[in-house]
């Protein structure tokens, strides 16, 4: 039958699936470590310099997969309208990846500065809830709908799969109120040393943070098995 046609961004959008899980198991790790009292301060902090570093490419992967999962529905989109008119003309996906551009572009300033510059913080924000709110509703309509967007292939696959996408930027959103007193803590162990407080506080940040990974790991990988089996479509 030779080459898939579209064999290239198929294998982006399973490349980026997984750096995102590899990266985040690899901060995982590291993260025992940055709260391990046993290990001296120096090494505590290499520990959070290669997590910091580590952590920077599951954040990259999560605004790519959105351009190139929308590309791949482009390319096959199996008669998808709105209005009557194609729901993925060639200009729109130009747009989304500009607009994912931009995004990635704050994802990696604010990575970098840690929240120093509030404009970039807002607006890093400001795309996040604007993503989730698009694509927990795109993935409610896709599955309540009969033929949703005109599509007669009965894609709830693919509305289950949206809804985890939004659910996994959700819990980064989780992670990065749970960190705020992580700073802080940290700062004060390099500058004063350890204590009890000190460490609860590391522990509780880190610990707490758990419970939004496990719903990030479950999103990527069951959202990858929907992507690779389809269950209930129809050609």
């Amino acid at each position: 039958m030779g080459p898939h046609p579209h064999g290239w961004w198929i294998l982006l959008h399973l490349v980026l699936f997984v750096f995102w899980l590899g990266g985040d198991l690899g901060v995982f790790y590291s993260s025992r470590f940055v709260i391990d009292p046993k290990q001296t301060p120096a090494a505590r902090a290499t520990a959070l310099a290669i997590m910091s570093g580590l952590d920077l490419g599951p954040k990259v992967c999560l605004v790519l997969f959105l351009p190139s999962g929308l590309t791949l529905m482009a390319l096959e989109p199996h008669g998808a309208q709105a209005f009557g008119i194609a729901l993925f003309p060639w200009w729109s996906i130009a747009l989304v990846w500009l607009l994912a551009a931009i995004w990635l572009s704050l994802t990696v300033i604010q990575h970098r500065i840690h929240g120093a510059i509030p404009m970039v913080r807002r607006g890093d924000l400001a795309i996040r809830w604007a993503v989730i709110a698009g694509m927990a509703g795109t993935g409610i309509y896709t599955l309540i709908a009969t033929e949703p967007f005109g599509v007669t292939t009965n894609p709830k696959w693919l509305g289950i799969k949206t809804l985890l996408y939004a659910a996994a930027i959700a819990a980064g959103l989780g992670i990065r109120m749970t960190l705020r007193p992580f700073g802080p803590a940290f700062t004060t162990l390099m500058t004063t040393g350890s204590d009890d407080t000190v460490e609860r506080t590391l522990r509780r940040s880190i610990d707490g943070c758990l419970p939004y990974v496990w719903l990030i790991w479950g999103s990527v990988l069951v959202a990858a098995a929907l992507g690779v089996f389809k269950p209930g479509a129809q050609l």
